[in-house]
């Protein structure tokens, strides 16, 4: 069976994708797309839950939103950076996989493991195609590979879209891929410290956000992304 996939996601965390990318990814899979999705850590320094726990929440949103595959990279959470090691890592993932479209963490906001995922990101999406960075899996030499577009998610900082995608028809869907995290989210029942994300606030924010989106291209729900360039198109009629 092959690992490549037309989209692949590569966040910090487990629960990035689902707060800010999981309508976008129940869209392009309903169209018939294949998307797979990658954590450079396993959230180990989040305020609630654990490692553990995270990780069968994240597989069990796997399997809510319908991606071919999930797993994590094993950097450290919180202490990542763009050195060497950490971008011939994701290097091997993008070759791996070879996705025409690369979908990311936001280029600043307020957890500043965002920040920089997007730039490990971009630089090793660049790097990945030049042939004479040498890379293996498994033991074969991988061919170089550049997705063809890196697009940058915009989750707890505003920030003014590029583009935006509908994603009405998935909101339901999303909420229940986000409800698998219930260790991070809101709980009245819990003992644990509360966090930014997880507050009584957090949810009807998020929910306000895509609204807010949506009403960009009047529709009611959607998420945005920033363009790492400007994209192109081959029908303008297609705009909406």
């Amino acid at each position: 069976m092959s690992e490549h996939v037309d989209i692949l996601c590569i966040t910090a965390h487990p629960d990035d994708v689902e707060i800010s990318l999981a309508g976008t990814v129940l869209h392009h899979i309903a169209l018939g797309r294949t998307v797979g999705l990658v954590e450079l850590s396993a959230g180990e320094l989040g305020t609630r839950g654990s490692a553990e726990i995270r990780a069968k929440e994240a597989e069990a949103a796997r399997k809510a939103l319908g991606a071919s595959f999930r797993y994590q990279l094993g950097m450290r959470d919180g202490f990542f950076r763009a050195d060497e090691a950490s971008l011939l890592n994701v290097i091997t993932t993008i070759r791996r996989h070879r996705p025409q479209l690369l979908l990311t963490n936001a280029r600043k906001d307020r957890h500043p493991d965002h920040g920089r995922a997007a730039k490990l990101v971009a630089e090793a999406a660049f790097l990945s195609g030049l042939r004479r960075i040498a890379t293996s899996h498994q033991g074969a030499a991988q061919e170089a590979w550049r997705p063809r577009t890196l697009l940058h998610a915009i989750q707890d900082n505003w920030m003014e879209p590029d583009l935006v995608v509908d994603i009405t028809a998935h909101w339901n869907a999303k909420q229940e891929a986000l409800n698998c995290f219930a260790s991070q989210f809101h709980d009245p029942s819990s003992k644990e410290p509360e966090s930014p994300i997880a507050n009584a606030d957090f949810m009807p924010f998020l929910e306000g956000r895509h609204r807010q989106l949506g009403r960009l291209i009047g529709v009611t729900y959607a998420e945005g992304f920033v363009c790492s360039r400007p994209p192109g198109v081959s029908d303008l009629m297609g705009l909406s």
